[in-house]
């Protein structure tokens, strides 16, 4: 509770600093595949790609790659060791100054439970942002929370053939002796539906704002970003479960 108390009055000091400054809307499009690819009872692999682009579909704005190991502790406790490599290029009515390579390694701790037919996700995440623009380098530190909320809502639990509603929230706060600026980095909010067809396979497509202020303080970029999700996870001991 103190932790989360702090982070609030963090964060209402940077929302008070934001009210006089430009903010302009912007229209993008996220298209994602993922998958959890299982090697045994206790580890597996994490991929993600995600093509994201602006003014809907006609410009780059991101491609991002992610490769991670998972290793569940317990059934609800997992803990990721990752890497994401992303190219950031200039976009939209506030374009950064050229295109940007990052090199992300990061840690991250997922906690899961469930409150009738509600699953809980809670998700921490720590990153150490390695970012390059024509040769000249600059380390980041970050930290990310997300909480999510996903409901079945033709059938009582998350079985074959399922529809489901997901929301979630994703704070991202600077840290370290790097900060440019100010603490708060970004703020996702989503909503969205998705359909469940069995254990390795879903889609999902939704709405997230997606609140970013930039380094100058003097500008904000407020993205309206429609989310098209597709997940599919192997399973390589299939085989010998059977």
């Amino acid at each position: 509770m103190k932790t989360i108390f702090i982070l609030s009055i963090i964060i209402l000091i940077q929302f008070n600093g934001f009210t006089q400054i430009q903010k302009d809307n912007q229209f993008n499009t996220w298209v994602t595949y993922s998958g959890n690819h299982k090697l045994n009872d206790k580890y597996s692999i994490y991929t993600l790609y995600s093509f994201r682009r602006n003014d809907f579909v006609e410009n780059w704005q991101q491609s991002l790659l992610r490769l991670g190991i998972n290793r569940k502790i317990k059934d609800h406790f997992t803990v990721t060791f990752g890497y994401d490599w992303a190219e950031t290029f200039p976009y939209g009515k506030q374009p950064i100054i050229k295109q940007t390579t990052e090199h992300r390694p990061f840690e991250q701790i997922s906690l899961k439970n469930k409150i009738g037919r509600f699953k809980l996700i809670h998700r921490y995440r720590l990153e150490q942002r390695f970012i390059e623009t024509n040769f000249d380098f600059k380390f980041r530190n970050r930290c990310r929370y997300r909480f999510t909320v996903t409901v079945p809502l033709n059938h009582t639990e998350m079985t074959n053939k399922t529809i489901y509603l997901s929301v979630f929230n994703e704070l991202f706060i600077n840290a370290g002796k790097n900060i440019e600026s100010h603490y708060f980095d970004q703020n996702w909010a989503y909503l969205g539906v998705g359909f469940k067809f069995n254990k390795q396979t879903k889609v999902s497509i939704g709405y997230m704002n997606q609140f970013l202020p930039k380094s100058d303080n003097l500008r904000i970029e407020n993205n309206h970003t429609l989310g098209l999700s597709f997940s599919h996870n192997f399973n390589f001991l299939a085989k010998y479960e059977k």
